[in-house]
């Protein structure tokens, strides 16, 4: 099930800011070399998330989920001067070229990049954020989710990409990777810390505020 097909993709994208040189730079590179370059946030989602990002003013974001970057440099578009972005993954075999985009950006000295098991890196981190991007994998989404929410301050945002999984949530036979969307999007649906919707952008988008 596509939510939604190629010509309404490219009327949003030409109603929606476009990216500037480096975010074209990534998107065309990412297709090129990366044989699952659908994991890219890419141009409207990148919109919507500098956006966001933006109208929250976040001192300090935590993204679940580098892959090339892209998603990164959307978010760090709403830091303040002050403002730091930690990103982590767990693609090593990525992080030379990650690093490159980076450097080229001018959010480099705002860009903390991690390689290694989120699990792990995060409570190292002794940061408190005010926006959170997770999109990484899925069968961690919801301990992710409950590690950060936990800390978050009232008013802080995360955003968890993927969650609608190609309509395949509404199906009646579902596979163990729907069975994980499905558990959280429930779990979160019932947390009463948070307000929450889901976005249907790309494959969902789920918005949690902490009251």
């Amino acid at each position: 099930m596509d939510l939604f097909d190629n010509s309404l993709t490219r009327y949003l994208e030409d109603h929606a800011d476009p990216e500037n040189s480096l975010l074209q730079q990534i998107n065309r590179e990412t297709h090129l070399k990366e044989t699952k370059a659908h994991m890219l946030s890419g141009h409207y989602q990148g919109r919507i998330l500098s956006l966001l990002s933006k109208m929250i003013g976040p001192k300090r974001i935590l993204e679940v989920g580098t892959f090339t970057g892209y998603a990164t440099l959307c978010l760090a578009e709403g830091l303040p001067a002050d403002g730091i972005i930690h990103t982590i993954d767990i693609n090593e075999e990525l992080e030379e070229r990650v690093r490159n985009y980076f450097e080229k950006s001018p959010f480099d000295k705002q860009i903390r990049y991690h390689i290694g098991n989120a699990l792990d890196v995060i409570p190292t981190l002794g940061e408190t954020f005010d926006l959170a991007f997770i999109d990484a994998d899925k069968k961690s989404n919801i301990h992710y989710y409950k590690m950060i929410v936990e800390t978050m301050p009232s008013g802080g945002v995360i955003l968890i990409d993927n969650v609608l999984w190609k309509g395949k949530v509404l199906q009646e036979n579902t596979d163990s990777q729907t069975e994980l969307i499905l558990k959280l999007n429930q779990e979160i649906a019932s947390d009463t810390r948070v307000e929450k919707l889901i976005l249907p952008v790309r494959d969902g988008l789920l918005l949690v505020r902490k009251r």
